[in-house]
């Protein structure tokens, strides 16, 4: 094989993936959840913060600057809700679910702008939304997600303000979070212990209701309680060994902000979250989320997640929950950001008012270089370093298509350095729009529409075409070794069950080097037919090609030189990734850049793409090991 201009140190030392043993979980008990049930029902306002608690953190505001100015930003959206219609109940598509959040965002925001200043004008906004959304026909119980989030949001509201509510408004809110939110959850049954985000934020809302009313509806509330804490134990165990979360960081957000709220209400409100907080793989969660942005504040943004992260106070409760200060290094950056340029930006989410009771003091810049997690769709990240805006980072990603939310991008990946993303993941489509065309999204057989859509199969993913073909379903890709010390951090997936019928053998490996360069190495095995493989790499950079394997990618005035190495004859090319379908999204400034090699019937093919940075230095050759030769797992 060509040799590869690398100044590096094959290191030795490479971590067992086969080790480690899944958190304990178990069976929680009826008895267990009525001992907890059995003391004197605290009063109001029980969730999340007591206003002893709410006072002492005002008291503390001026000794925290970063919280202060979250208090201040929080304020000011509170004032611009004031003038707002409330929501109506208005569709769009299958979904009532933008209406549950906007309700929501202004029900705490406004609550806690009351319980924070004791200025009535807040109460009464707060009030009157609450009562629009109470008085609904129904909360739309067809898509379950839009229910569970307006109960959250009335049983918040309810809590919070209730010793200052007028009796007829609290019975009104009250009668709607048991007729319209918890009466229509005990029909439920698939999210109560399903295995994606609805089981975290349905259990977790329509519990948020149960502890709400708790003394006027206990036996439900016992009910509901000891529902939600198994039923969210079975989502709970996909976080497992490592914290990975198979929908992507997008819907880690989503769900496991739910599965925290439900976890700090259960606390809150009854003194014990019955032991689910020490599940080892969801505690180490937060460092995913940490390692799945780069440093160009763009996250890795598999499989239906966009690529922009915010402020998210989900992250605070991790770092003191676990005093992991290190967890919370990225959300004060985008802190201070907002401070400089604009507050709004903490105000964003609807849970953001959450960072009062939850916020961790204690700054840390995190040790950690790398990070990799296992599970049904395992991850890995390299970056040089945490503090300079221009560090290189690379991303990957196995696993399979037929996880929830999953796309055919098995062996992905995104690339930073220099303060760009040199390769990029398109995202996901629009729902609404789909499922308004008739298709179904949804299905993930492998014949299913969703597959046929541009940006869900793996023809617009940086990751191997096979004959035209699309990844299996069935298939996944674990990671089979793992380094994260040395001159040469890197991971090594196995795609061969992706790809199973198409090739014999598919090996992914990618790393990172200390001289900044990024290798991508392949390699794969025809069965007995021959077969035509295409690497390729989406990118927003303009692409000049040099030659038959090296090219020059620009974005404004920074560069990046892609390097191909292989015995094989190739050609890099670019391909357009422009809408192959009425029904796909436009994909302005981007472009595929690869190549293809053709194999005759059995034979072995190796290539390794290298990626360097203007800064990469490296000097002498060596030849590029196989992948499996990397390093040796003890």
């Amino acid at each position: 094989m060509k040799h590869l201009c690398l100044l590096v140190t094959m290191c030795a030392l490479c971590v067992s993936i086969n080790a480690g043993a899944e958190s304990a979980f178990r069976d929680i008990g009826v008895e267990e959840v009525e001992a907890a049930f059995n003391h004197p029902v605290k009063p109001h306002p029980r969730l999340f913060m007591t206003n002893a608690e709410a006072a002492q953190i005002k008291a503390g505001l001026k000794s925290q600057p970063v919280l202060g100015s979250y208090y201040r930003a929080m304020l000011a959206k509170a004032d611009g809700l004031l003038n707002d219609s409330p929501v109506k109940r208005i569709k769009t598509g299958r979904r009532l679910l933008g209406v549950s959040r906007r309700c929501l965002d202004r029900v705490i925001h406004l609550s806690a702008a009351w319980r924070f200043t004791g200025k009535r004008v807040y109460l009464r906004r707060a009030e009157k939304e609450m009562l629009a959304a109470a008085a609904f026909s129904d909360w739309n119980p067809s898509h379950f997600l839009d229910v569970a989030e307006m109960t959250a949001a009335l049983a918040i509201g309810y809590d919070w303000l209730y010793d200052d509510l007028p009796a007829e408004s609290r019975r009104a809110i009250r009668q709607a979070i048991l007729e319209k939110g918890l009466e229509p959850a005990l029909k439920q049954k698939g999210w109560v212990r399903g295995h994606n985000n609805w089981n975290q934020v349905c259990n977790a809302g329509i519990m948020l209701g149960g502890l709400a009313i708790m003394e006027d509806e206990p036996a439900l509330a016992r009910k509901l309680v000891h529902r939600a804490v198994n039923g969210v134990q079975v989502v709970m165990k996909l976080y497992e060994p490592d914290g990975a979360y198979p929908e992507g960081p997008g819907y880690w957000v989503y769900g496991t902000s739910y599965n925290v709220i439900l976890l700090a209400a259960l606390e809150s409100v009854l003194g014990t979250d019955f032991g689910l907080s020490q599940a080892d793989g969801f505690a180490r969660s937060a460092g995913y989320y940490l390692h799945v942005s780069g440093p160009t504040g763009l996250n890795f943004n598999y499989p239906d997640s966009g690529s922009k992260g915010g402020f998210l106070p989900t992250v605070f409760w991790f770092a003191q929950k676990y005093d992991r200060p290190w967890l919370a290094w990225r959300q004060y950056q985008l802190c201070k950001g907002a401070i400089a340029q604009d507050a709004s930006e903490l105000v964003r989410s609807r849970f953001s008012p959450l960072v009062l009771p939850w916020f961790a003091s204690k700054q840390a810049v995190p040790k950690e270089l790398s990070w990799m997690g296992r599970g049904s769709n395992p991850v890995a990240m390299f970056r040089s370093s945490w503090t300079d805006p221009d560090a290189v980072y690379l991303a990957i990603k196995g696993g399979s298509p037929g996880v929830s939310h999953g796309h055919m991008d098995v062996g992905t990946f995104v690339l930073d350095a220099d303060g760009v993303r040199w390769a990029v993941d398109l995202g996901p489509e629009s729902y609404n729009k789909i499922e308004s065309l008739g298709m179904n999204l949804w299905g993930r057989s492998q014949g299913a529409e969703r597959w046929t859509i541009f940006r869900y199969n793996n023809l617009s993913h940086s990751t191997l075409v096979v004959n035209g073909q699309h990844q299996r379903v069935e298939g996944t890709a674990p990671i089979i070794r793992y380094s994260d010390k040395g001159a040469f951090r890197h991971v090594v997936f196995d795609m061969s069950k992706v790809y199973e019928g198409q090739l014999a053998k598919a090996l992914r490996g990618a790393g990172l080097l200390s001289t900044g360069q990024v290798v991508i190495q392949d390699e794969f095995k025809a069965t007995e037919q021959p077969a035509t493989v295409r690497w390729a790499m989406v990118t927003p950079a303009e692409v000049s090609i040099e030659s038959n394997n090296k090219a020059l990618l620009k974005i404004g005035r920074k560069v990046m030189h892609l390097s191909v190495l292989t015995d094989e004859k190739i050609q890099l090319k670019t391909w357009s990734t422009e809408p192959k379908a009425d029904y796909d999204a436009p994909n302005p400034g981007t472009r595929l850049i690869g190549f293809e090699v053709s194999l005759a019937a059995g034979q072995a093919v190796r290539t390794a793409v290298v990626m360097s940075p203007p800064g990469a230095n490296a000097k002498p050759s060596i030849d590029l090991k196989p992948v499996l030769q990397w390093s040796a797992p003890k």
